[in-house]
């Protein structure tokens, strides 16, 4: 297992992203930046947030929402160091894909042309993997009229609980999911842009060898005619964060929100965030995340 490494720039680059005015500049090297987090509710009762309007006299959501200034590390040039058992995210360069920009306009292309090349990339770089079942994926884009935008807080997605209902809920014969119960399974998000080189609004991730028990906060997210629940992510001044620069078309993020398996790293935090290097009339950030259920 590697050790991680710092990533460090030398003054002169530093300079250089800090003075760059040219709004095709991608921002590079460690940075600051402000990242949202969530506080627990201060009556000690259990987190929650309606999805949609809180019945009357209820509020949105009872947690606390606090903002912090953090370092965030560049892990371009650096990816060999990170990897899904340890710290429960990982990169993948130079991916072949026949889906165009226009693929991302339809749902229905979406699945019938990048799920198979989703399904295919975790079935040969998730080590253990033997089946993938595809169950959603989300279109984000930086724009006011955009359906999902870039998430701005940190987070996770899903809690063991909602992990095992995704088991059942997704692989459709009840005696083989009771099967893949007993085994490792682990939920992986699929993380990409679909415009090129991302400059504004980048993702970032706190490795898992990082984060304590203590630093997640379960949320009840709470939908008309159903209860689920994701997980809060509270600051800690040990996470260590990370992004990759500049991503591109071409390369993936893995992202592991749940795995059952001991001993390993079993979720990563992440979030958007506002890089304050990024230049005016920079291009706004559009991505998609695919969602897996990954067997093994």
């Amino acid at each position: 297992m590697s050790t991680v490494t710092t990533t460090t720039t030398t003054s002169t680059t530093l300079s250089a992203d800090l003075t760059n005015s040219s709004s095709s500049y991608i921002p590079r090297g460690p940075v600051e930046a402000e990242l949202t987090f969530l506080s627990s509710p201060e009556d000690g009762s259990v987190p929650f947030h309606y999805v949609e309007d809180p019945p009357e006299g209820h509020p949105k959501y009872n947690y606390g929402i606090v903002q912090h200034k953090v370092q965030i590390d560049d892990i371009r040039g650096y990816e060999n160091e990170y990897n899904l058992d340890k710290d429960a995210f990982d990169t993948v360069r130079n991916v072949a894909s026949a889906t165009t920009y226009l693929t991302f306009d339809s749902d229905e292309e979406v699945q019938k042309l990048y799920y198979p090349e989703v399904e295919q990339l975790l079935l040969e770089k998730v080590p253990g993997a033997h089946r993938v079942i595809i169950f959603d994926h989300t279109i984000r884009r930086q724009d006011p009229e955009a359906n999902r935008q870039p998430v701005m807080r940190a987070h996770s997605d899903q809690t063991d609980r909602a992990a095992e209902t995704r088991v059942r809920l997704h692989v459709p014969d009840p005696k083989d999911a009771e099967e893949a119960l007993k085994g490792r399974y682990r939920i992986i998000n699929v993380w990409r842009p679909i415009n090129g080189a991302v400059q504004s609004f980048p993702l970032a991730v706190a490795s898992a060898a990082s984060v304590q028990d203590s630093d997640l906060m379960p949320v009840e997210h709470r939908y008309p005619n159903r209860t689920g629940e994701t997980i809060g992510v509270k600051y800690n001044p040990n996470l260590r964060w990370k992004y990759w620069s500049g991503m591109s078309n071409d390369e993936r993020l893995l992202l592991k929100c749940s795995d059952t398996k001991n001993g390993v790293g079993q979720r990563v935090p992440h979030t958007a965030f506002v890089d304050p290097r990024t230049p005016e009339g920079a291009k706004p950030r559009e991505s998609i995340e695919v969602r897996a259920l990954v067997l093994g």
